[in-house]
């Protein structure tokens, strides 16, 4: 397979009018250390310098993003924030391999429900305050809140009681076994707060243990950060300052690069690359990821309701269309399964969905539906071309009988205003480093991030199931089934899988870049550097 021209490893087999672009998900089997990434790097002939400032133009800054870490969606919390301000206590390095950040190693009992982690002694918040256990323990807790809505809750609801053991160890109970539990503790929203006496954590002050201290933020337009020097990765970080700006106008971004405005601009609009790349001080970097563009719709809410109208929506659109007119061929087909080729445990999921207006057609008639009406939202902050491919999705259904009106919703504002909320909308999904992980995610009856309401009693058993199955045949198998259940009967139409796409300076300097989330695990801050210094 052709993985955008990038060669994949399988081992084991966003006021500046900037907005958001998020949503993650995608997983292998953390249980084997496979699909390991390994883009082309931009290097400095003599490696990393220290110094200079670091200026990131993002495109999904938000007026609702705040240093809570439960409500952080977009990539500029979690490269601002996740990946610079603070730390976790695990790190997914580039080649996907899992290390200690905070904890510098883990064990388990043999039913893998009992974690003990040994903590990284010396290490110190931006205050001087020394990182403790019950800092760690708070951090956690935080998420597991009566009425929590925090993006990590389907990884904390397993959580059945963390306690702290001495200076240096936190010992956290599973309800039921999971040998990927570490891997978890990777999620962005997860970082480690100070706690506060009496409980919880001091989430407001902004004050962490990461690479780099705070020097200001204001919510959808930037976040600008300053070099911690008592940081406790040797070496790092290289940069001296960094700052995150909000732009999310395509052309602004564009713009402020071209003017030396900014170093680095995420997902570079395909239709402007090869002008980029006639630029010699210029480079468009692609990062091959578990990314995948969708329009999804709410199976809980009419007319989603139906299957019918689900399938027929799903054989009413043209993705090779839409990939060679929005993506310029810069893409892989989707097939309504969410899972990429890439990762260990994916399956074919027959038949495929190819654009068939005649097969549309006659679902619904069959069904006694006639003149099929629906709304889509999209902006260009759901993802990069969404508005252009909700327009050709219009045209391939019309000549199905089906009317989809595109509703062109607000930049900013998007993913609390219109994902999770309007019955069908465009969503940019990101990753996650096992199935185990996406699927309680967005995909369970009880998924924090069910967008598309798919409730299936048979998926519910399987994954429950396939998270304490051992055997790795048994376990694949049912993973299999779980992937032709949502390919069948859920509420995602998988337009395309994506390499991350982002346009620098070759000022800036990098080595191998991570795919599971953006801007290198959201570490860019930590791990790049600049080559004028």
């Amino acid at each position: 397979m052709r993985y955008l021209g990038y060669p994949i490893l399988e081992q084991t087999k966003r006021k500046s009018g900037f907005t958001p672009t998020r949503r993650a998900l995608l997983g292998g089997a953390a249980l084997f250390a496979s699909a390991i990434f390994l883009p082309t790097s931009i290097r400095a002939a003599d490696g990393p310098k220290r110094g200079g400032r670091l200026r990131y133009g993002m495109n999904d800054g938000s007026q609702q993003d705040t240093l809570e870490p439960g409500s952080w969606a977009t990539v500029m919390c979690g490269a601002a924030f996740n990946g610079a301000l603070f730390n976790n206590l695990v790190e997914l390095l580039p080649d996907g391999t899992l290390v200690g950040d905070l904890a510098e190693s883990w064990k388990a009992d043999e039913g893998a429900t009992r974690w003990t982690f040994m903590l990284r002694k010396g290490v110190k918040f931006h205050d001087g305050r020394p990182f403790t256990p019950e800092d760690a323990r708070q951090s956690l807790l935080h998420h597991m809140g009566e009425n929590s809505t925090s993006g990590a809750l389907s990884i904390v609801r397993q959580i059945s009681d963390i306690v702290t053991d001495g200076d240096d160890k936190l010992i956290v109970t599973l309800s039921q076994g999971n040998a990927d539990f570490p891997y978890l503790l990777s999620d962005y929203h997860l970082s480690v707060f100070p706690a506060k006496e009496g409980g919880g954590i001091d989430w407001e002050s902004g004050i962490g243990t990461g690479a780099f201290r705070l020097e200001n933020f204001e919510p959808g337009i930037a976040v600008r950060l300053l070099r911690n020097p008592d940081y406790h990765k040797p070496g790092l970080p290289h940069f001296d300052e960094v700052e995150f700006i909000s732009i999310p106008d395509r052309s602004a971004r564009l713009n402020a690069l071209l003017t030396g405005e900014v170093d680095v601009i995420e997902d570079v609009d395909i239709r402007n690359v090869s002008m980029i790349e006639r630029d010699p001080d210029l480079v468009v970097h692609r990062t091959p990821s578990l990314r995948h563009l969708t329009f999804d719709m709410n199976c809980q809410t009419a007319p989603f309701d139906n299957p019918a109208v689900r399938k027929a929506l799903k054989l009413a659109i043209d993705r090779e269309d839409i990939i060679t007119k929005v993506f310029l061929g810069e893409a892989e087909i989707g097939n309504d399964n969410p899972v990429a080729r890439i990762m260990p445990f994916w399956t074919e999921t027959p038949p495929e969905h190819r654009y068939d207006p005649e097969a549309a057609r006659a679902l619904l008639a069959e069904a006694g539906i006639e003149g099929l009406v629906v709304d889509l939202s999209v902006a260009d902050s759901a993802f990069p071309g969404a508005i252009e491919a909700a327009v050709l999705f219009r045209e391939h259904a019309a000549k199905a009988g089906i009317t989809v009106n595109v509703i062109q919703e607000a930049d900013d504002g998007y993913w609390d205003n219109v994902w999770l909320v309007k019955p069908f909308n465009a969503t940019d999904w990101y990753g996650r480093v096992t199935l185990d992980w996406m699927f309680s995610t967005s995909y369970t009856s009880d998924a924090p991030w069910n967008n598309s309401g798919f409730r299936n009693a048979r998926f519910d058993e399987l994954y429950a199931l396939a998270r304490v199955e051992a055997d790795k045949a048994q376990r694949a198998a049912q993973y299999a089934e779980m992937q032709q259940i949502l390919h069948d009967d859920g509420g995602v139409i998988t337009i395309a899988f994506m390499s991350w796409r982002i346009a620098m300076t070759r000022a800036i300097g990098h080595g191998e870049t991570g795919g599971i989330m953006p801007a290198d695990n959201h570490r860019c801050a930590e791990r790049w550097w600049r080559n004028d210094i």
